[in-house]
């Protein structure tokens, strides 16, 4: 299994420290989750159905001509090799581990390329997988730029599949209503924007021939009928989307102008974390995690990349115990 933030278990195990004492700012998941409506007794009774009006919401929520859920974009990221013979896939890298991960342990050929390589490799890819805002670095590309690549993909039968798990602030940004062109295949995921990871869903945008086949794969009922309801009324709250990307952003640049004032500004980012390379990563993730602080660390050969994701802290409390552990960090190295 692929190392990923929000394993606070093994840190109050390795760390001695109770799990109730923790700031948790490993992954990128918003800390302002959605109410949790009503479900009624039945949902939890019977078999889940397709004509509840989860579709339709998501439907409109993504400005997509067509949708399917899965139990989280996971699903969807282990089901779409299998969809495919071996050939050449490119993943713009760095970025969330498993896309890479996947397609390898299905038998392709996997290139990790960086942004300006793409143009080089395109016309020898099969597929080629981009997270837009990327996670970790939080590189945003244009839909014209990503279109085309499409194009020059899809002209010989290829795919450009876009995971677009962070998109939800910035939704001009995302490909949702391109997603009718056969061999665009654009991933979303639900639990971070709205806070409710532990409840598995997420969608897939594409062509509806595409998604019926891709149903098939997956199988029935993948997402369970409580998960639907909650779903359907989180994407139909207007108003609670606008309140929830207008207090990310805001802490979002609140948390670039906290590590700016101790010598980490960022180098990437979006709404939902900051991302910092250093080569103080190891000492500085070290040093909050002995005290309570748990921030998600990815480790390069040697120290000059390796680099650190910083979620956003929920209240006043969580932004002072940030800011006493940077602060003393920073007075400890003086």
């Amino acid at each position: 299994m692929l190392e990923h933030g929000g394993r606070l278990r093994g840190a109050v195990a390795k760390y001695g420290i109770e799990q109730a004492d923790w700031l948790d700012l490993s992954s990128g998941i918003s800390p302002w989750s959605w109410p949790i409506p009503p479900i009624p007794e039945a949902a939890w009774a019977r078999l889940p159905e397709t004509d509840d009006g989860l579709e339709n919401a998501a439907r409109v929520y993504y400005g997509a001509p067509d949708v399917l859920p899965v139990a989280g974009s996971q699903a969807a990221i282990q089901a779409l090799p299998r969809l495919r013979q071996t050939g050449k896939v490119g993943v713009l890298s760095p970025c969330y581990a498993e896309h890479a991960e996947a397609w390898r342990s299905n038998g392709f050929l996997v290139r990790e390329v960086l942004e300006h390589e793409i143009d080089r490799f395109i016309d020898v890819l099969d597929v080629l997988v981009v997270v837009n805002p990327n996670n970790p670095t939080g590189l945003s590309l244009t839909p014209a730029r990503l279109l085309e690549w499409h194009a020059r993909l899809a002209q010989r039968g290829g795919w450009l599949v876009v995971d677009e798990a962070f998109m939800d602030n910035t939704p001009p940004l995302s490909l949702a209503a391109e997603t009718q062109r056969p061999g665009l295949i654009v991933l979303r995921s639900f639990g971070k924007f709205f806070g409710l990871a532990g409840v598995r869903l997420g969608f897939v945008l594409a062509e509806s021939r595409f998604l019926k086949v891709l149903a098939r794969q997956i199988g029935p009922w993948s997402v369970s009928g409580p998960t639907r309801i909650l779903g359907q009324v989180c994407l139909e709250d207007v108003e609670g989307h606008r309140l929830q990307r207008e207090r990310t952003e805001k802490a979002s640049r609140r948390l670039v102008d906290l590590l700016s004032r101790f010598g980490f500004a960022p180098q990437g980012g979006c709404a939902l974390f900051q991302w910092l390379i250093t080569p103080l990563a190891a000492e500085l993730y070290e040093f909050c995690a002995q005290r309570g602080i748990l921030l998600r660390i990815f480790l390069n050969e040697g120290s000059h990349n390796s680099s650190l994701r910083f979620g956003l802290p929920r209240d006043n409390a969580d932004w002072l115990r940030l800011e006493q552990a940077l602060k003393a960090f920073s007075e400890e190295r003086a």
